[in-house]
């Protein structure tokens, strides 16, 4: 594997040095996306769905307007996901407890597993980056990623992915 400049100090990179990190960040998300996309590919889905599968799994019994918070995305865009994983039997919609017109999603059995699979690759994939750079590395990744995060919806994000 090639040397990845470190030499630099990174409070004070160069132009150069945040290109690479860039498009560093273009080969990882390609390379973390290519095994769920081709079991994405055998059920007709795409990113979209993949996104909206591992959301309600991680928040299972979340709403709607959640979902929507979380992808910033239309409702026109997601309803249409959400209606082709509704009818591929993916997940579910059941009504609210308390307010009955709320529709509270989940995943199926067969979503559970779906996601199970996917999800286990990118665990995996990530796993094996950490080994590879060690253990320092694990808080850095974890601070630029969440410095990548719009600061208005850091501390939302941040705490919706640690309460658990």
């Amino acid at each position: 594997m090639a040397d990845i400049k470190t030499g630099a100090n990174p409070l004070f990179l160069r132009e150069e040095e945040l290109r690479q990190c860039i498009e560093l960040l273009f080969f990882a998300y390609r390379d973390f996306t290519a095994g769920p996309d081709e079991i994405l590919k055998e059920y007709n889905f795409g990113r979209a769905h993949h996104r909206v599968i591992h959301f309600i799994g991680r928040n299972q019994g979340m709403t709607v307007s959640e979902l929507l918070d979380i992808l910033r995305i239309t409702k026109q865009s997601l309803s249409r996901v959400l209606n082709a994983l509704v009818e591929r039997e993916i997940v579910e919609q059941r009504p609210g407890v308390v307010d009955r017109r709320q529709r509270l999603l989940y995943l199926t059995e067969e979503g559970k597993k779906l996601e199970q699979k996917i999800s286990t690759i990118q665990r995996n994939q990530v796993a094996k980056a950490f080994v590879e750079a060690g253990g320092d590395a694990v808080a850095g990744y974890r601070k630029v990623l969440s410095g990548l995060i719009n600061e208005e919806d850091r501390e939302k994000a941040l705490s919706r992915i640690l309460e658990r």
